[in-house]
């Protein structure tokens, strides 16, 4: 028997990003992207601020230290507020989009 393949196996991650960006919930793949920005902005933030504290100047190193303070808290407040609601898969996402029919077992019969 072969088996068929899935209309899902073929979405790449960046159609994943995109889909999850459009609709409701975040997918797993939108996640794993908004980590790697956040990883990335930290880094850029910090480095900033070592060349803040190694040119002394007060009033760069306090503004990016600022930056730093609210980029953490918003990264908590996302992870916190996943960790409640959960992830949201990408075949859901597209059935919610209607990109794509939704389960026969899932629709409501018709008598």
């Amino acid at each position: 028997m072969e088996k068929k393949p899935s209309e899902f196996e073929d979405l790449s991650s960046v159609q994943a990003v995109l889909v999850g960006a459009l609709a409701p919930g975040v997918n797993a793949p939108t996640w794993t992207t908004l980590k790697m920005v956040f990883v990335m902005l930290g880094a850029s933030l910090i480095l900033m601020l070592v060349l803040g504290f190694t040119s002394s100047d007060t009033a760069l190193i306090l503004h990016v230290g600022f930056l730093v303070l609210i980029t953490l808290t918003l990264f908590l407040l996302l992870t916190s507020f996943l960790e409640q609601t959960g992830l949201v898969s990408v075949e859901h996402q597209m059935q919610e989009m209607g990109l794509v029919p939704k389960d026969i077992k899932t629709s409501p019969k018709t008598e």
